[in-house]
């Protein structure tokens, strides 16, 4: 009885645990990161027609590596858990083809018996030889039950046996993913190697424009302190406005749903790569260089839409040196930034909705049509990290 227990644990664990939403998550989130890893590489394809080598490529190449990197310990999980599910298929084998044995044999003996019986002793007369009509009553149904049971232990045999050509096929169709998962999991591991040579080349070539560099993050300094400026400004203001820092209950409302959807907010633009992350990051190229950013960068291609990640109030409107024009929107005690804007559809005192068009990101023609969005949220003066905050996936 125990064994029959542990087997059945044993064919759930392999057809449930193993083979279900695991697995299937695995594959789909596969199949998304080589969907990224696509759109990365047409972006590079873009820039590299331009022959000029940035930063910003060298972050591309380092979200490829990331990602190349995920597919591969996803495929490596992948063999794992079939591994594991082949070793379990195979404990579930011995104990089925051990349970079929002591089946057969037990089912044997029962009919040699039955053989032994039936002919020393006719059922008929057996039944008919009964002091009454109960005691034959009785006899009839004893005679009715083996035979019975008899029935039920050659159906047992048989699905047995069915399981466990079931299990042997599972276990070659799994032999066989395992030799095609490994074989990608080389391609993949060699595609990572060719990535990381291009990476090295790169900051190779970037390192000989030390000056150049160091140019760039000074002026994405200024921008960054302008907009600080600007939004320490817009909170000063509304302090001002009121004897006490509270929100009035609409805004509180506003505030609470903002927070409720951390993590779920839509991403400003319909597609696109993160190239440059929040907070103190150590520079790809410069040694011994760390920023300290209060955003993040977003990289698409050509025309890219912006769109408001949640309902709000436009309270700023105003352009950067460097960085074409700005948008900040307030969301009770949040604000969102949208930077590096043209063609702007929104203006101050507007009410915007979740998705709403503020603009579009500017795209330079003379780096293979990049649009960069700088993006950045905050808590008042406090800085967050807008990874956070938007989808995993946009």
């Amino acid at each position: 009885m125990r064994k029959l227990i542990l087997l059945a644990i044993v064919l759930l664990v392999i057809n449930v645990e193993v083979t279900g939403q695991t697995r299937k998550d695995l594959e789909e989130q596969r199949e998304k990161t080589l969907q990224e890893i696509s759109y990365v590489d047409n972006l590079l394809k873009e820039t590299s027609k331009e022959r000029k080598e940035s930063v910003n490529e060298l972050n591309m190449i380092s979200r490829k590596l990331n990602l190349r990197e995920s597919v591969v310990k996803g495929l490596q999980d992948e063999i794992s858990l079939l591994n594991d599910r082949i070793a379990l298929n195979n404990i579930a084998i011995e104990m089925m083809e051990s349970d079929l044995k002591v089946l057969k044999k037990d089912y044997e003996i029962a009919l040699l018996s039955s053989f032994r019986s039936s002919k020393a002793n006719n059922r008929i007369a057996y039944i008919l030889s009964a002091k009454d009509f109960n005691q034959g009553y009785k006899r009839l149904k004893y005679l009715q039950q083996v035979t019975k049971f008899r029935r039920q232990e050659s159906e047992i045999i048989m699905e047995l046996k069915d399981e466990i050509e079931i299990s042997k096929r599972k276990m070659e169709q799994d032999l066989s993913k395992i030799s095609q998962l490994k074989s990608r999991e080389e391609q993949q591991k060699y595609l990572l190697q060719q990535e990381k040579n291009k990476q090295q080349k790169i900051v190779k070539t970037l390192s000989s424009k030390e000056s150049q560099l160091k140019k760039e993050l000074e002026e994405k300094k200024r921008i960054a302190k302008m907009i600080e400026r600007e939004i320490n400004k817009l909170i000063d203001e509304e302090r001002k406005k009121s004897a006490t820092a509270e929100l009035s209950p609409e805004l509180k409302v506003l505030s609470d749903n903002f927070f409720e959807n951390r993590g779920m907010l839509p991403w400003p633009v319909d597609q696109g790569v993160i190239t440059s992350r929040f907070g103190l990051q150590k520079h790809p190229v410069l040694k011994y260089v760390t920023e300290k950013n209060i955003d993040i960068e977003i990289t698409s291609s050509g025309v890219t839409p912006v769109k408001s990640v949640f309902r709000g109030e436009v309270v700023k409107v105003f352009s950067i040196r460097g960085a074409n024009m700005a948008v900040i929107i307030k969301h009770g005690k949040y604000y969102t930034v949208y930077l590096n804007i043209i063609e702007v559809k929104v203006k101050v005192g507007d009410k915007v909705q979740t998705g709403q068009l503020l603009g579009r990101v500017f795209n330079d023609k003379d780096d293979g049509d990049k649009a960069v969005l700088k993006f950045m949220i905050s808590e008042e003066k406090d800085y967050l990290d807008p990874e956070l905050w938007i989808s995993k996936k946009n």
